[in-house]
Order: structure tokens, then C-alpha cells, then sequence
């Protein structure tokens, strides 16, 4: 495989701080520039769910751990003055929307409070270490979410420059971390911000509840039937690998060109992974096999977008970023992950998911 356009070579040896690195996306990316030899720092609460890829990856193994919680402003501070990044990737967060239905008040405050805690950190941060002759952060990537814009139910993609908005605590709470990156931009400017977002995200290791692909490997390991909502909602969905390049590439670039690369950036999959969650259950389950089925749930649902897609033109034109897997390959490559830690066919899982990603990178 070519390479995906990361660069190894400016990755090796930086000083790398992950929020939220027990998480999902968070332990992918970890491992992912554990690969490309870089310090690793991570700052997060304990994983959200057990089991979890953080556990089975065995990610405390390739970073330095520390645990907190991002609405914690001194904490947050504390681990920047402790580890003295160079790059900060922000994706410490309640990200099931379902939750924030639940917990709305602990979903706001993590997603906007946290991400306010982390620009006022970094902010102050640099202020001292630039007094000091001290390392100073000069990439800071927030990780938000296509459901930040305002919902229109457009068969067309949302462009980076479309309204921030949203029906619920989940998706109001991802416009305002917009809002909040872009008015230190405009306010400070120092280091300037981007911010990344994405569709649905798969891949192995996510046992979150409420979650599609999870619900589906739990039911199909105990030869349930899958019951599932909104059969007919369209998602763009895409392997977790690929918005992750998104955040590297990201990264990479706003080292160098800030201000030229500050602001939002939509990091979304091809037109054939723009499917309906029917679909996707279908075709998971010919992938999956023994004899794994699945129903509608029927019922009444907390409200959820239709139909939501986002317009990647941006990060293809100036980033040079293109997803590179197809819905197929998403799939298969989720499912064997599952599959390889469902049947203990890997001897280790760290060392399957690396795989994975040296395969996708093309390393």
C-alpha cells in the first residue's frame, strides 16, 4: 500500500499529549503514533467501558499514563507543564449521543467545559514557556463531530463554513466546542487551533453501548438476534483509521503553516460508505456469518438525525487527505478484529491492531 500521507518522520521522537487516549479513537491514535516512535503522553479518565481496546491493546504499555478528568482546569495544566508537548490532540469526551439524553449536564460539561479547560490551558501554558525558553505547543487538534452542524436534513454535504448548531445536549454540546476554538483563534491566536470532524466511526475494540457496530458483536457472540433503531437513518460511516490520518495530517501541517490551517476541517468518508443503518446491518452480517441475524426494534427513539454527510473538499484540496477504504473494507476489517479477539486467534491484540494499522499506513 502507498502511504497514507502522514509523515513517520516528524512523528519520531515528538512530544505527543492525547486527551481521552483510553478511549476508542483515543487508544487507535495512540498506538498509531507508538508506531511512528513517538513520546506519547496520555490524559483521561479510566476507559469508559470494560472490556475495552485500551485494555485489550494493552495502550498503558506504549505511553505515559496519567489519569484525569478534563473538566479539571489545574489538572489539565498540570499534565501540560508535566509532560511539555509539542502537539496536543484533543478527544477526551462523552461521545455517545444516546447518553447525553441521559446525562445532559455531565455531557455539556465534558464537551464544552473540557475543551474550554484545554485551549486555557494551552494558552497559559505557552505563556510561560515562552518566558522560560521552554517547549511551547505548537499543533493543538480538537476532535469534535459531524453532528456539530446545524441538521438540515440537505442530501448534500456540509462544508466546513455551514452553521454551527444541534437538536441535542450531544451535538449542541460539539457546536460549542466550535464556537469556543474559533473565538481563541480570533481572541489569541496563540498556537492556533484546528479542529477535526468525522462520521460514524468503526473499527475493532469499541464496546460502547448504544453504539451500532458494538450492540451487533455483543448480540452475534451470544447467538442473539440484533435488534436495532432507525433502520433507514443514512450515516457516513468510515474505519476509525481514516479519520485518524485526518488528525495526523492535521497535525502535521499546523506545526508549520498555523495560521494558514487553522479552524474547522471535515474529515468524512466516500460516497459509497454513505449507507443506511439497514444496509450496514446487512452486510455485516454476510461478513460475520454463523448465522447472525438482526430485526427492527420498532418503538419510540430519543430524536436522530435522518440524513447527515459531510463535505471533505477542503482537507482533499489543501491537506491532500482522502479516505482510502471502501464500505467493504471498513466492515471486514472491523469484524476481524472482533472476530480475532472473540476466538483468541491473535497472540496478542496490541500486536493485531498494530498490524492493522502498519497495513492501512502502508509502513
Amino acid at each position: 500500500m502507498a502511504h497514507v500521507g502522514t509523515n513517520p518522520d516528524f512523528w519520531r521522537g515528538r512530544r505527543v499529549l492525547v486527551t481521552g487516549h483510553t478511549g476508542f479513537k483515543g487508544s487507535w491514535l495512540s498506538l498509531w503514533l507508538s508506531v511512528m516512535q513517538a513520546r506519547v503522553f496520555g490524559f483521561a479518565l479510566a476507559p469508559p467501558t470494560s472490556p475495552s481496546l485500551f485494555e485489550r491493546g494493552d495502550v498503558a504499555g506504549i505511553l505515559d499514563d496519567t489519569r484525569g478528568d478534563i473538566r479539571n482546569f489545574e489538572a489539565v495544566l498540570g499534565v501540560l507543564q508535566k509532560t511539555k508537548p509539542e502537539v496536543v490532540l484533543h478527544l477526551a469526551a462523552q461521545s455517545v449521543l444516546r447518553e447525553s439524553y441521559v446525562d445532559p449536564i455531565g455531557t455539556v460539561s465534558t464537551n464544552v467545559m473540557g475543551t474550554l479547560n484545554v485551549l486555557e490551558a494551552v494558552r497559559q501554558h505557552n505563556i510561560k514557556s515562552k518566558a522560560a525558553g521552554a517547549n511551547m505547543v505548537r499543533s493543538l487538534v480538537i476532535v469534535t463531530s459531524d453532528k456539530c452542524y446545524e441538521n438540515r436534513e440537505w442530501v448534500w454535504g456540509y462544508r466546513e463554513n455551514e452553521p454551527m448548531g444541534g437538536h441535542d445536549p450531544y451535538s449542541t454540546s460539539k457546536g460549542c466546542a466550535e464556537l469556543l476554538m474559533s473565538s481563541y483563534n480570533q481572541s489569541f491566536g496563540e498556537p492556533p487551533a484546528a479542529s477535526a470532524r468525522a462520521g460514524n466511526v468503526i473499527g475493532g475494540g469499541d464496546w460502547a453501548k448504544d453504539r451500532l457496530i458494538p450492540d451487533a458483536v455483543r448480540a452475534f457472540a451470544a447467538g442473539q438476534v440484533l435488534e436495532i433503531r432507525n433502520p433507514h437513518a443514512i450515516r457516513p460511516w468510515q474505519h476509525v483509521l481514516e479519520p485518524l490520518a485526518g488528525y495526523l495530517l492535521l497535525a502535521e501541517q499546523l506545526f508549520d503553516k498555523a495560521a494558514a490551517v487553522a479552524g474547522g476541517w471535515n474529515f468524512g468518508p466516500g460516497t459509497d460508505s454513505e449507507q443506511n443503518v439497514a444496509s450496514l446491518v446487512e452486510k455485516l452480517v454476510a461478513v460475520w456469518g454463523n448465522e447472525a441475524q438482526w430485526k427492527d426494534a420498532g418503538g419510540d427513539n430519543p430524536h436522530e438525525a435522518t440524513f447527515l454527510k459531510l463535505d471533505s473538499s477542503k482537507a482533499h484540496f489543501k491537506l491532500g487527505w482522502r479516505p482510502r477504504l471502501n464500505f467493504e473494507d471498513a466492515l471486514k476489517l472491523t469484524a476481524a478484529w472482533y472476530q480475532a479477539d472473540l476466538r483468541h486467534q491473535a497472540s496478542s491484540m496490541q500486536d493485531f491492531t498494530l498490524g492493522q494499522i502498519r497495513d492501512y499506513a502502508g509502513a
